[in-house]
């Protein structure tokens, strides 16, 4: 068995979940209890729209994700990089966790192009174009535990609004180098459904050769499909598995285990 030393989670959670003080508190809890080295990445989309309808901004949303104006711009950034990310360093802290709250422009860990303009021009959003996983590890290697806000930047002076499963699946593969990775996206569902409407219905383990079937079967679908082309992604760069699960079931212990 490998030294838990060298062992790292990278553990993905969504807005929701970091923006409820009850179910951020039952997060931490849950992750301070993760065994080796960890990586905490968060969302915080629903606190960036509640603060910019108070500023008189207007939220405009495409296939899920958030055009990033200039205006927009200036609340993610206060919101992700600020207020959300600071509270949850701050509660680790709490918990005698040594965590230090990044975006991709500190230390110049990961840099991002802006996205290209397509059939959507979605603005200030950033795909990842580079990491510096010698710089994360450096720190992790001290106990120190990274929080990664969902913002990159271009090297030219701009903060970039980047969507939070990217920036998790991105450090954990180039962090595969230094450390044995498992990477665990939370999300609402106990993992990935055989029947959507059943939360019982959880397949516990999936190879390539499952996930094809199951696609061509109709039994994955929507949604689903990005996570798990994100996760096998990961495996491919050397992540050792990929779990999906449940917030309150980061230990590993159930979802779904992709492998």
């Amino acid at each position: 068995m490998a030294d838990t030393r060298t062992k790292l989670t990278v553990v993905k959670v969504g807005g929701k979940i970091v923006e409820e003080e009850s179910s951020l508190k039952q997060l931490l809890e849950n992750f301070a209890t993760i065994e080796g080295h960890k990586v905490l990445v968060h969302g915080g989309g629903r606190s960036a729209t509640a603060i910019a309808t108070k500023l008189g901004i207007e939220s405009v949303m495409v296939n899920g994700r958030r055009v990033t104006d200039a205006e927009t711009l200036k609340v993610v950034a206060m919101v992700y990089g600020g207020l959300v990310n600071k509270t949850i360093v701050a509660k680790l802290q709490a918990m005698d966790i040594n965590a230090l709250g990044l975006t991709g422009a500190d230390m110049n860990y990961m840099v991002s192009n802006k996205r290209p303009v397509g059939e959507v021009d979605y603005g200030f959003v950033g795909d990842v174009k580079a990491v510096d996983a010698r710089l994360l590890a450096d720190l992790i290697q001290k106990d120190i535990v990274p929080v990664l806000a969902p913002l990159t930047h271009d090297k030219k002076g701009n903060l970039l609004n980047t969507n939070a499963d990217t920036i998790a699946g991105e450090a954990a593969k180039a962090l595969a180098r230094y450390f044995e990775v498992t990477l665990v996206y939370c999300f609402e569902k106990r993992g990935v459904l055989r029947d959507e409407h059943d939360d019982e219905s959880v397949i516990p383990k999936i190879n390539k050769q499952l996930f094809t079937k199951y696609v061509a079967d109709g039994v994955i679908q929507g949604g689903m499909l990005p996570k798990l082309e994100n996760a096998f992604e990961a495996i491919d760069a050397g992540v050792k598995q990929v779990i999906i699960t449940k917030a309150d079931a980061i230990d590993g212990k159930s979802g779904t285990l992709v492998v």
